[in-house]
């Protein structure tokens, strides 16, 4: 059984950073894709970033141009680094990744951007 396993997630100010790491049990080669995504209290999930096993990367327009997501093969994790923090950025973060017919879920992370 895959488990993936986030970290990183915490309390922030607006304006602020944070970088969430997703943790694979096996070779993030075994997937097509590993992605990031979201879901606020009454909102449903949501796409935030995916990349891709030869690394190409794709982003929710939201969050363009302050998330970055990156994947490092040897130690089996795909992290997401989150600049200029919005309060609406606020939510549960999800890792997954997707062999090609199975989706995987970690158990999620809290991201809280308050002041």
């Amino acid at each position: 059984q895959v488990q993936l396993v986030e970290s990183g997630g915490g309390l922030v100010q607006p304006g602020g950073s944070l970088r969430l790491s997703c943790a694979a049990s096996e070779s993030l080669f075994r997937f097509r894709r590993m992605g990031w995504y979201r879901q606020a209290p009454g909102k449903q999930r949501e796409l935030v970033a995916t990349i891709s096993s030869s690394g190409i990367t794709n982003y929710a327009d939201s969050v363009k141009g302050r998330f970055t997501i990156s994947r490092d093969n040897t130690k089996n994790t795909v992290y997401l680094q989150m600049s200029s923090l919005k309060p609406e950025d606020a939510a549960v973060y999800y890792c997954n990744a997707y062999s090609g017919w199975v989706d995987y879920w970690g158990q999620g992370t809290q991201v809280t951007v308050s002041s």
